[in-house]
């Protein structure tokens, strides 16, 4: 009986911490998610498809001299009726970035890991060569973007990682109290163990039935 009342006590004790340090705890769910490094020079911003705040972003860097080249990826939205990238570009083009520095690739991607490797594919076929590249998404989304882009692009080209500032994001730091926010932070979880498996498990039967589920990733 002293051995149940004190299992008690100590999950009691346990519950007890775990609501007084809530907001702690939660707050570092949500950070270890986001991967934020020094904004620094490189050849070309990658914007990965999405929302229009992301290519906002993306041009505020280039405007400030980041990059030479802006690159969009993405294929048909039905909120937009047109492509992503055409989308984006068209958008850069409204403030006033010079058609020259906007590439695009307009083929439908349906996971992170295709848009890199779309970005892969642009640097192989650049005339000007691409040792780095800024890569602009969500701030939640980018520990996973991170680890995929530096799989797909290898050693030869330097990848940093521009999150778009929370004062500018769809989400917020404090994701918990935000629907939005607390659906984006789960699923991101979720994707991290699915990419381990989708692309890098040392199980080829494992990773070819998961393929099925790509478009929800």
């Amino acid at each position: 009986m002293r051995r149940v009342h004190l299992l008690l006590a100590l999950a009691l004790a346990a519950a007890v911490i775990l609501v007084v340090t809530r907001q702690t705890w939660l707050r570092g769910l949500g950070d270890f998610l986001v991967v934020s490094e020094p904004l620094e020079q490189a050849d070309v911003i990658h914007v990965i498809s999405g929302p229009d705040n992301r290519t906002g972003y993306a041009i505020e860097l280039y405007q400030a001299g980041y990059a030479y080249q802006l690159f969009f990826t993405g294929g048909w939205c039905s909120d937009y009726q047109e492509d992503h990238a055409i989308h984006a570009r068209r958008l850069a083009l409204l403030q006033g970035v010079p058609l020259e520095a906007i590439a695009t690739n307009s083929v439908s991607v349906l996971t992170t890991y295709q848009e890199a490797e779309q970005l892969k594919a642009w640097i192989a076929a650049s005339p000007r060569p691409v040792e780095s590249v800024l890569v602009v998404s969500e701030p939640f989304h980018m520990r996973r973007a991170r680890w995929v882009y530096r799989a797909v692009l290898g050693r030869d080209v330097r990848v940093i990682m521009a999150p778009l500032p929370f004062s500018q994001s769809l989400y917020r730091r404090d994701w918990w109290t935000d629907a939005a926010s607390r659906q984006m932070v789960g699923a991101e979880y979720l994707k991290l163990g699915f990419y381990y498996f989708r692309y890098w498990a040392p199980i080829p039967a494992l990773r070819n039935w998961l393929a099925r589920f790509d478009r929800m990733s």
